[in-house]
Order: structure tokens, then sequence, then C-alpha cells
């Protein structure tokens, strides 16, 4: 076996160090949960018929307590395309618990946005925290004692750590997350790019703009670009929480009906009544942490989960910070180019050999932990691909070799020495940025900065010509209290026609920019944000001026505004603009007023639940 590789080593004890207090608290939390938290054998008789009134054919398995009751938590709608496909899981996975003897019942929905709908408008600030709402539905699906196992039916971008936040604080059940796939591939991604770009500058119309964005996102099935989606599906592969190989298989296919079928028989197996008891609470370590990010670095996955991982791991008691992510990222290579960071999606690196390769290219390497307590075997066994043979699931070893060297990569020949995710600091606090898609000589930007409150504006001074020179563009008050920290991903087209003109070009903000973050440097998650926290303390970012120089340096991990100290300390902040109303943004205030920073996960929830726990 591989020796592990020494940064992997020394983050992964620093992390278990640091956490040791609430990991252990967590988990002693989660052995009396299965004794006597959720448990049907102390629910009255009362309880127990209420829960099993409609169960129809599995009444008297339910009834009866022998067999285990699957928990469905699924967050179906028919309106975003990755989870259409849902609809029909819930009948599809009563069958295959049958087969096994045991049942299954849907204890929950949990609610499911769509960035990719929201981008740009008031609906987006509600994204963020859509994933406390969805660890707060989840929990209340599970709270009914009914349960053995729990599915986790969701894929998109705060859905799935939402629903294993909520499904941490239930840790005692073995647990396994159902993908649905990506939907095939559509308009290559170079020409979306180009029509997007085509629109921003006024030569291509919104009808032409249209048929180039329904061209590429045009069925049921997840987008296909590498965004916070589908990293999200990697990292779950990366921690051993599907089945192996189940991430990147399409909709619709026998192949899929089969991978849930194994999901549902497998998670039978590994319940507490059995020798092999698998409970999500220990497949979430602190070495399954260190694994997803450091498959988010290995394949230029998605930014955001600089935000959702801290938040998944404070859910199982464990913390990690982004000098976690950095230290990480200067030993990880990149394996994978997958667009935006590459012209192919996320079926061309399926193609190429996926996950599986990638998971056994870094294993051999000894840039992952191989010791981890996965549902679905050991770590090892993630290093393969699902094929059917005479209609029947097996898994085969992925292949020894790339099949496409533009897409994908093995360590001794990476596309970059390390992962391409940097923490920068200086006296504007503390950003992640992402590089693998960013031109060399463009990891270091000066220029003076422009500010703006809102990306609405940067838009009406690049269509006035405002922009047109070398220029940091500041979008401040875009955090978790300020406005729920949308996605600026509107900006990019914009951004990206400067830099095509020859400017030297980058965003600073405290917001979030995308999964889809891409050619433009952007400096993102700036910590504190700009809005006054509870103690009435602005962040740095509300003292800068137009035309303050800025440097970013993604070589020496700086982010710095190049103004005399003294000005600098003297400057009073400035005023936050009124928070947005409407679209029901004002039913998450409390969610805003009590959100933590986005190093620690921007969440309401867990930052109140440490209070009491």
């Amino acid at each position: 076996m591989t020796d592990l590789h020494p940064t992997i080593a020394r983050v992964t004890d620093r992390i278990i160090a640091r956490s040791a207090e609430r990991r252990a608290a967590y988990l002693d939390l989660m052995e009396r949960q299965r004794e006597a938290g959720t448990n049907r054998g102390i629910l009255s008789c009362g309880n127990l018929a209420h829960g099993f009134a409609a169960s129809g054919e599995d009444k008297p398995a339910i009834r009866g307590g022998a067999a285990m009751n699957i928990g469905i938590v699924t967050a179906y709608n028919d309106m975003l395309s990755a989870h259409q496909p849902y609809g029909r899981y819930p009948e599809q996975i009563k069958v295959f618990a049958r087969e096994k003897g045991a049942t299954a019942q849907v204890a929950g929905g949990v609610p499911a946005m769509c960035d990719g709908v929201t981008q740009g408008q008031a609906g987006m600030d509600l994204s963020l925290f859509s994933r406390d709402t969805i660890a707060q539905g989840a929990a209340v699906a599970l709270s009914h004692a009914m349960f053995e196992g729990a599915l986790l039916l969701g894929i998109c971008d705060k859905i799935v750590p939402g629903l294993l936040i909520g499904a941490l604080r239930f840790g005692h059940l073995p647990t396994i997350l159902v993908p649905a796939g990506p939907m095939p591939s559509g308009l290559p991604n170079k020409e979306k790019v180009r029509v997007r770009q085509l629109y921003a500058e006024g030569k291509a119309s919104r009808d032409d703009l249209l048929e180039a964005e329904s061209a590429s996102y045009h069925s049921p099935g997840t987008c296909t670009f590498y965004g916070t989606a589908n990293s999200n599906q990697m990292m779950m592969e990366m921690m051993g929480l599907h089945v192996p190989a189940a991430a990147f298989v399409n909709p619709g296919t026998r192949l899929r009906q089969e991978l849930t079928r194994a999901a549902t028989h497998r998670l039978t197996e590994i319940g507490w009544n059995g020798n092999d008891y698998r409970p999500l609470a220990r497949c979430i370590d602190e070495k399954a942490i260190v694994n997803a990010c450091v498959g988010l670095l290995a394949t230029g996955g998605s930014t955001n989960h600089a935000i959702h991982l801290p938040a998944i791991a404070r859910a199982a008691g464990i913390v990690i910070d982004w000098q976690d992510f950095d230290e990480l990222s200067h030993a990880v290579p990149l394996l994978a180019r997958v667009y935006p960071n590459g012209a192919g999606d996320v079926n061309n690196f399926r193609d190429a050999g996926g996950i599986g390769f990638v998971v056994r290219e870094l294993l051999a390497a000894g840039l992952l932990h191989g010791d981890l307590l996965t549902v679905g075997g050991t770590m090892a066994d993630y290093g393969s691909e699902p094929v059917l043979v005479n209609d029947e699931l097996h898994w085969q070893a992925a292949p020894a070799e790339t099949r496409d060297e533009a897409m994908l990569r093995p360590v001794a020949q990476p596309f970059s020495p390390d992962g391409g995710m940097r923490l920068l600091s200086g006296n504007l606090g503390r950003a992640i940025i992402k590089t693998s898609a960013v031109a060399e000589d463009r990891w270091t930007i000066e220029a003076p900065a422009r500010i703006f409150d809102d990306q609405n504006q940067v838009i009406a001074a690049f269509k006035a010509g405002e922009l047109d020179r070398d220029v940091v563009v500041v979008v401040r008050f875009q955090g978790p209290r300020a406005n729920g920290m949308p996605e600026l991903h509107k900006l990019t087209p914009p951004l990206g026609v400067l830099q095509d003109k020859g400017f030297r070009v980058a965003l600073l903000t405290d917001g979030r920019m995308s999964g889809a973050s891409g050619k433009v440097p952007a400096v993102i998650h700036l910590s504190p944000e700009a809005l006054p926290g509870l103690d009435g303390v602005s962040g740095p970012l509300a003292r800068l001026r137009d035309g303050d120089r800025v440097r970013i340096c993604a070589v020496k991990g700086e982010v710095t505004a190049l103004v005399d100290e003294g000005e600098w300390a003297a400057r009073a902040p400035a005023a936050p603009p009124p928070p947005g109303l409407g679209v029901g943004r004002e039913l998450f205030a409390l969610f805003r007023i009590h959100a933590d920073e986005a190093e620690k996960g921007g969440s309401a929830i867990l930052a109140a639940m440490e209070t009491v726990v």
C-alpha cells in the first residue's frame, strides 16, 4: 500500500486534533440517538399506527418491525432538470426494497431551487439559505422514528450539502445518496460562451441567446458543465457515500436504474442489526472530508465547496478552514479539465475514465485516504466503472490509461502540479481564488478599484464603456448577512469581454461567483464581509474607495488595498444599501442576521446549533 503523502497526513492530523472535542461530543450524541432517539421500538401504538396507516402491502412488514424500513428524503421537482428524473424513484425504490425483504416510505420532501433559473435575479438571494432550509426539512423528515436507514435523493448546488447536514443529525442511520445523472451533451460549451459574449457586446439578439441556452440545457438531467452540482456528485464518490461510480450515468437508462437498485439493496445490508453496520456518522469523518477536498482540487471543482464542505464538516463535529484547502491545493495535482476549465463536459469526462480513473490515480500516489468506512465497500472499489452484463450490474476496473489526454491525465503527467484553489489574505481579509481556468499571466493583477454594491450596476457601467481599462471590479455587500450571498455568475460574460480586449481585469467580492468560475481572476467569499456583524463592526471591504489600487496575487496569496495605513485606519466604512424585499427575501431575515462567515460555511442554523451542543 502506498504511503500517504505527507501534506495529506499533516492536514488530516491537524483537522483531527482541532476537531477532537466537538467530534467526540457528536459521536456520543449519535450513539445515544441509536439507543433511544429515533427508533421504532420506542413508539407507542398510536404513533406506529399513524406511521404505517397508508402503507398498503408494506403495512404488515412495517408493523412487525423485523425488517429495515427505509426513509426516502426527496428533492424532486419537475422544474429543475436535474431532479425531474426523481419523480418515479420512490415507487421503484419500494419495489427494490421488497426484493430484499425491506420496506420504504417517502419520509419527506425538501425544496430544490435551480440557480440556473435564479442567476442574476432577486430569487438568488434565497439560494445559500435554501441549504439551511433543506437541512431542517431533512431533519423533520427523519424525525418520525420510523426508519432504520435513509436514501437521499438530491444532486444540485445547495441540495446535497443541505441533505447531508440534516441527515448527519441522524448519523446513527446508514445513509446512501442516490444521484440521477447528467443530461446528454448538447451545444458545445465553446459555442455557448461565444454566443453569451456576443450578447454581452450587443452583437447577438435575445432570440440568438435563448436558442443557444436551450440547446445547452435541453432535457432531464443535471447540467453538464462542471459546476457545483456535478462537483457534489464527485465528492459523494470521494467520500464513499454513493454506490461506486454512480455519479455520471445518464437518466432514463437501464444502467441508471440498476445503480438505484444497487443503492437500495446495499442499504439493507449495512443496517444496525447486521454484521456490517455503516452509520453515516462514522462514514463522514475527518478522512472523508479531506478526500472530498482532494477530489475537488484534483478535478478543478466548484469554489462553492469552500463554503459547503466546512458546513458539512461542522454538522459532523469536524472543523476545517481555508488554510486546509490551500495546503492541500499545493500538494494535489490537477488531473481533469472539464468545462469551464476545459472544452469537454462531464459526459466527456466520464467517457475518458471519469471519477474511477481519478480515484485510482490518487490512491496510487498516496493522495487519498484509502481506509474510509464507505457505503459501497472499500475506497479502492470507487476506482471502477459500472457496466451491464446480460442486463445485470457489474463493476469493472476504470481504464488503466486515460481515454482522452485533453480531458483527463494521470498523476505523473498532470495539467498542473497543484489543484488551483488558493487562500488569499491581506488588509482586506481572507478570500478564495480558483486559478485552474485562469492563465498564469493573470494570477497577479494590480489595478484601480471600481466599487459597486450590486451586480446590475456593473452591467450598466460595462454597457456605458466605463470599464474599458485595467480595473478591479469590486462588488460588496454580497455576503451571507447582507443579502444571502448570491452568485455573481451574470458578470462572467462582460468581464470576459473586457479581458479579451486586453485589459487587466479581476473581480473582488464578499459574495460568490459560481461553480462555473472561469477565465477571469475572481477573488470571492471575502471575509469578513462588508456588512457589519452583530458586533457592529464592518468588514475592511467597506473602507475601499473608487480609484484605490488593489493588488491581487495568487502566487503570493495576497489581497491588499495599497492605501496608506494611517488613511486606511481613519476611513469610515461605507453605508450598506437597504436589504432587498420581495420574492420571499424578508422571510430569510433571521438567517441573514445570524449567519456566520463564509469560511465557517455561511450558515445560521449551524452557528446557532453550536451554542447548544
